[in-house]
């Protein structure tokens, strides 16, 4: 089978759109004054994990912008994400 050379120029896999995604995010959470990180991605059942820091790491909504904001615009934007998480809540529980 031979491919077209052109379309490897558009094909991007699932974590360069995760990426690509969390960048467009990004300037909203920074113009509260937080971020997130992005930890790791489980391309098998879809689970991303992000870590979210400054103001958003200690802001009381922010399970809300997670799962709101955050997850909802990857789940529309990339497929097969079926959830993202975030570490630093697992952390602070230990």
């Amino acid at each position: 089978m031979r491919v077209d050379p052109g379309v490897w120029l558009t094909v991007r896999t699932m974590l360069e759109q995760i990426k690509a995604t969390i960048e467009v995010i990004r300037p909203a959470l920074q113009a509260d004054g937080g971020d997130m990180e992005l930890v790791g991605v489980d391309e098998e059942t879809g689970v991303v994990s992000v870590r979210l820091v400054g103001a958003c790491g200690t802001c009381p909504v922010s399970t809300q912008t997670l799962k709101g904001g955050i997850e909802r615009i990857l789940r529309d934007r990339v497929d097969g994400v079926t959830e993202v998480i975030n570490v630093a809540e697992a952390e602070n529980a230990i």
